[in-house]
């Protein structure tokens, strides 16, 4: 495989997988890093579990690039099915995801914190840890759409996309989980300064 291959996009790598599994093996190289990550921050499994899922993800994407349209963003489809296969572990094991792994960078918190119209003169590290916090204590389809859109910087269509849900529905869902978040920040003393 050369190195023109790797500047395929993704929709054009997707396609040529059905006929070349080199260029599967490209898209595993990049989403690999990104779908771990997605499936930690969506509950909290040892790490076994996790690397169970992402070999399931990758398995059922590989079976199913027929179904793929390439019209479609390539990571709005895989996302969904990682987020499918995330749930169904869930159910399958009769637990709720407690817990998660968020980490928040100082920019990440500055972009929360804004969205959110909250802040605090306390050190950022306290921001961060007590606003991982309160993202763990939201319903799954406020923490679902807050983990999509600020972690892994997807717009609302790819929301909508990996969810299967209408567009309306995120942005009504992110709004209140925008508002929860906010009122367990402000109950905390994080509050805007004007």
């Amino acid at each position: 495989m050369g190195n023109s291959e790797s500047l395929h996009t993704d929709e054009e790598l997707a396609h040529l997988a059905l006929t070349h599994t080199w260029s599967f093996a490209i898209l595993i190289d990049r989403y690999e890093t990104k779908l771990r990550r997605y499936l930690d921050r969506l509950g909290r499994m040892p790490v076994e579990d996790v690397e169970d899922l992402l070999q399931q993800v990758f398995m059922k994407a590989y079976q199913n690039l027929n179904e793929f349209d390439p019209s479609l963003k390539f990571s709005s489809w895989i996302y969904r099915i990682a987020h499918n296969e995330a749930v169904s572990f869930f159910r399958r094991n009769d637990v709720r995801p407690e817990g998660h792994r968020v980490e928040l960078s100082d920019q990440l918190l500055e972009t929360m914190a804004s969205e959110l119209n909250v802040l605090k003169s306390a050190e950022s590290e306290d921001a961060r840890r007590l606003l991982a916090e309160k993202i763990g204590q939201l319903d799954n389809i406020y923490r679902e759409v807050i983990i999509l859109k600020f972690f892994e910087d997807k717009s609302y269509d790819e929301i909508s996309n990996i969810l299967m849900i209408p567009s309306g529905t995120v942005a009504i869902r992110l709004k209140r989980a925008k508002d929860k978040l906010e009122t367990l920040m402000k109950s905390e003393g994080y509050i805007h300064e004007s």
